[in-house]
């Protein structure tokens, strides 16, 4: 008889908590895998770490930089976000980031700031564009981008991180890969979408084999030198932090990488025509609205 074990590991890495929940015979080595995947993934992609081969491509003159196959899938699925969203999931906003304050990682504390009010406006694209300069050869093994342009690979790292998790985990029974809110799913659960400003859960999903990931102007938030709330969504026209009056949206999709960009796509306009796949949106008031998708309940 061959038993199936059930593995249920939290742990930090990525600036956030990651859960694995494996059930399968050979769990355990699959989890550690897993984890190891991880934690290489944020060795190499960081902004955190000086150390990183990230940080090493933001600060070399050079225009062409020899680049590990880890660092191009990983800024080649943030390039496949800027273009599935017209530029607004925008990788070359650090400069703008650290400006507003977000220069080391930190554990999200949702009571500690305020939450946006008032009037929303849908973010733009930046006019520039900088990330189209940014070209993946993986014949050459090699990134090339105008020396001083610095990318960022937080969000979409997430995502494509949990969808490489997903395909070492895709033999086993049932499983979850949850990279703080980035979420891949083996077998069929029961997802429960947090609101953002508390109490119970916005809405309960019964998904099967898929993917779902939330973004939020509430849970990664901050006070600025000024004393200003800020948070991590930037409108990448303007360099500030967005406000397009949701205060969370929920995106379902077949990966993580393109979910965690459609609910950040959903957000940054302030309207539910980026969920393709259904989802859930969280106005100023706390109102929530299910979009397109008949297994999202509220």
């Amino acid at each position: 008889m061959i038993v199936s074990l059930r593995v249920d590991e939290t742990f930090r890495a990525l600036g956030t908590d990651v859960r694995l929940l494996v059930s399968a015979p050979d769990a355990p080595a699959l989890v550690a895998a897993a984890r190891e995947l991880i934690e290489a993934f944020e060795a190499c992609c960081s902004r955190f770490d000086e150390d990183s081969e990230l940080c090493a491509l933001n600060a070399d003159p050079r225009p062409v930089v020899p680049a590990s196959r880890t660092l191009r899938d990983a800024v080649g699925a943030a390039l496949w976000a800027a273009r599935r969203s017209d530029g607004l999931v925008d990788p070359c906003l650090l400069d703008a980031l650290e400006h507003a304050g977000y220069r080391s990682s930190f554990a999200p504390s949702p009571r500690a700031v305020p939450a946006p009010a008032g009037p929303g406006r849908a973010a733009s694209p930046a006019v520039a564009a900088r990330w189209r300069e940014v070209v993946v050869d993986h014949a050459t093994g090699t990134i090339a981008r105008p020396p001083g342009l610095r990318l960022d690979l937080g969000g979409s790292g997430k995502g494509h991180v949990a969808d490489r998790v997903a395909a070492l985990l895709a033999p086993a029974r049932s499983w979850v890969v949850d990279c703080g809110g980035d979420v891949r799913l083996g077998g069929t659960h029961d997802v429960h979408v947090a609101h953002p400003l508390g109490g119970a859960p916005a809405a309960r999903l019964t998904l099967t084999d898929t993917a779902v990931a939330t973004s939020s102007v509430v849970r990664r938030a901050w006070r600025g030198d000024d004393g200003a709330p800020r948070h991590h969504l930037l409108d990448p026209a303007t360099g500030a932090p967005a406000w397009s009056g949701l205060l969370a949206a929920t995106a379902l999709a077949p990966t993580a990488l393109e979910a965690e960009t459609l609910a950040k796509l959903a957000l940054l306009r302030g309207r539910g025509d980026a969920l393709v796949h259904g989802g859930v949106l969280i106005g100023a008031g706390g109102a929530v609205t299910t979009v397109g998708a008949e297994e999202v309940a509220a």
